[in-house]
């Protein structure tokens, strides 16, 4: 492009996409400068770590590169395909950072010291003392899945791999036990309505 007299900053986006299929460097160059605060201000924006979304820059730039044949103008133009690739890259960085594994052993006592807690002192309404013994009523692996994924945060699948059960399995204790830790809080609020 910049060879046939078209100087590369006023060639299309969609040309330019096209040319990094050819694997010429200062096509890839172009396209980069062209896009890059674009794509790294999404990234930034998700992950609020610079280093982490220059990274994710990059990978972007990298996908693009590796998928330009898939891109359909139809759907979108390339700076919103970049800037949607950016994206989920970046909150797959954020998904991944979020969790943090924590020892079975160490969940149990988690468990029972839950209520002492400096929370628990600013908060110690009824409510709380309400809802720890609605979550003691629970089956125990009901209780852990609830407290895994309520306080700690963990998706299902985590809770599933953590736990060493099916994901369904999971889902079903994490539901069933919001259920009913629910409908306990519910029946408690009625009765002292």
């Amino acid at each position: 492009m910049g060879r046939i007299g078209i100087p590369l900053e006023r060639v299309p986006d969609e040309a330019l996409l096209a040319g990094l299929m050819t694997g010429d460097p200062e096509i890839a160059v172009a396209f980069v400068r062209r896009f890059q605060r674009r794509v790294f201000g999404v990234a930034i924006a998700v992950v609020g770590d610079v280093q982490l979304a220059e990274d994710i820059a990059q990978q972007t730039f990298e996908r693009a590169c590796r998928h330009a044949q898939v891109y359909d103008p139809r759907r979108g133009s390339v700076p919103t395909w970049l800037a949607a690739i950016a994206h989920n890259l970046a909150i797959d960085a954020v998904r991944a950072r979020k969790t943090t594994p924590v020892d079975p052993a160490d969940l149990e006592n988690m468990m029972e010291t839950i209520t002492d807690t400096p929370e628990r002192h600013a908060l110690s309404t009824e409510t709380a003392v309400e809802l720890r013994r609605a979550v003691g009523t629970l089956p125990r692996e009901q209780a852990r899945a609830l407290v895994m994924a309520g306080i700690y945060g963990m998706t299902a699948q985590q809770v599933a791999d953590f736990e060493e059960i099916p994901l369904g399995t999971a889902k079903t204790r994490i539901r069933t036990a919001m259920g009913k830790v629910r409908a306990s809080l519910a029946a408690r609020q009625v009765d002292h309505d």
